[in-house]
């Protein structure tokens, strides 16, 4: 096989497109995220994933007030936007945004105000009053409340107060305020020295935000549907926080997985691996529906029975068998190309699979992997690769052509030897 250099693609890449007009009637998605993840604007609360909701601090609040009138911020400033769902999570907030009328500047300028603003709000509150970043650590009744100390001002700081706050309060009360503080000392030393080591962040950076020379992660809404869909899911983020908190294993990547004697970065129950009884879904992008029926209902027989099944989800029959699979419940193990953010890079340590592999990973009935760049290369691999391609040039009355080991095609036949690899092992 023919071998060129292979840059990496991360799928937390910014979604820029090109030729898009930023200043024109669109719906956005804006993630922002606090720089190191610092829970900064609150906790996590509940007793499970359906009762999970985010107990806003004081910062908090003003940040999620500022959401709160950011239309009318710009309307009396002749720029038609609307609030279509926000989320205001510890460590980042989500945004959805129509653009009603065209903008004199691109979106990105509305986006960077906000941040602008937020970071302003920051200093007033915690570094002008005298906090952490202008005191060294020591910080007066604002720094307190930020990060960390108990007492009056504490218990405040997660208060109700006002209608805002009863919104973003919801299932909080006396009890779970009382409950949040009844941490030991170590705990609470903890914490407050989290905030110590943001405000000396902050101190050397001035901005509360992830520092990224795009200024933020924005997705643009296209399909029929994607609405409905991120709104939910931007609803739904306490929840997902709770279950990815409370099941870290599951969702922890791994960079050094073997199987099979190749080496994957992987996430999901590992014990998957260990199944006795396994099968493949393999099938052609030219397979009749026919030919995905059957398929289909072998492979669902088959997992009624306990058995794993292991796929490169590519072709449509292919996705349709292993959605299929999810939503009944079975264990399944997909292998991916380019799935995770790269090593090293700043969403590595952040990362959650989405959509439906989110679900599946809390429930304990998935596994991912992704094949580094030497399982690719591994020698056996690549003779099976040439052997398979071989095959199908032939059968279609072809020259066979040897192609790149970093071509999309090697790469999504090279998948599915890994599976056959795995399960014959």
């Amino acid at each position: 096989m023919a071998q060129e250099k292979r840059h990496p693609v991360d799928p937390l890449r910014h979604h820029r497109e090109n030729g898009w007009d930023y200043r024109g009637r669109a719906i956005y998605h804006f993630t922002l995220p606090v720089e190191g993840r610092y829970p900064l604007f609150g906790t996590l609360e509940g007793e499970s994933a359906e009762t999970a909701f985010v107990m806003l601090n004081a910062f908090g609040r003003r940040v999620y007030q500022m959401i709160d009138g950011l239309a009318e911020f710009y309307a009396a400033r002749g720029v038609a936007l609307k609030m279509l769902a926000q989320k205001v999570m510890p460590d980042h907030v989500h945004l959805v945004i129509q653009v009603l009328e065209p903008l004199p500047q691109s979106i990105g300028a509305v986006v960077r105000g906000f941040k602008s603003g937020c970071t302003k709000v920051y200093k007033e509150m915690f570094v002008g009053g005298g906090g952490w970043a202008t005191r060294g650590g020591s910080g007066g009744e604002n720094a307190a409340e930020m990060h960390g100390n108990r007492g009056k001002n504490a218990t405040e700081m997660h208060g109700s107060g006002g209608e805002n706050a009863a919104e973003m309060h919801a299932n909080s009360g006396e009890n779970a305020v009382e409950n949040f503080f009844q941490v030991d000392n170590q705990f609470h030393d903890m914490i407050a020295q989290m905030g110590k080591n943001f405000a000396r962040i902050f101190a050397s950076r001035g901005s509360i935000w992830q520092q990224d020379p795009a200024h933020y992660h924005e997705r643009i809404l296209h399909a029929p549907g994607q609405l409905r869909r991120m709104i939910d899911y931007v609803k739904d983020n306490p929840r997902r926080l709770w279950l990815k908190t409370h099941n870290p294993d599951l969702f922890k990547l791994h960079r050094h997985t073997e199987v099979a004697a190749l080496q994957f970065t992987s996430l999901g129950n590992h014990f998957l691996l260990d199944w006795p009884d396994r099968q493949m879904v393999e099938m052609s992008r030219i397979a009749t529906p026919q030919e995905v029926q059957k398929c289909l209902l072998a492979t669902l027989a088959a997992a009624h029975n306990g058995t794993v099944t292991y796929t490169a989800a590519i072709s449509e029959g292919e996705k349709l068998v292993a959605r299929t699979l999810r939503e009944q419940g079975f264990p399944l193990v997909v292998l991916l190309n380019d799935g995770f953010p790269k090593e090293g890079s700043p969403h590595e340590h952040y990362y959650k699979p989405g959509g439906v592999y989110f679900e599946a990973c809390a429930k304990g009935q998935l596994l991912l992997l992704e094949p580094t760049d030497q399982a690719f290369l591994d020698p056996a691999i690549q003779s099976a690769v040439e052997a398979t391609l071989r095959h199908k040039a032939e059968a279609r009355h072809l020259a066979y052509t040897p192609i790149p080991v970093t071509s999309q095609r090697y790469r999504f036949v090279a998948l599915n030897e890994m599976a056959n690899r795995i399960i014959n092992t």
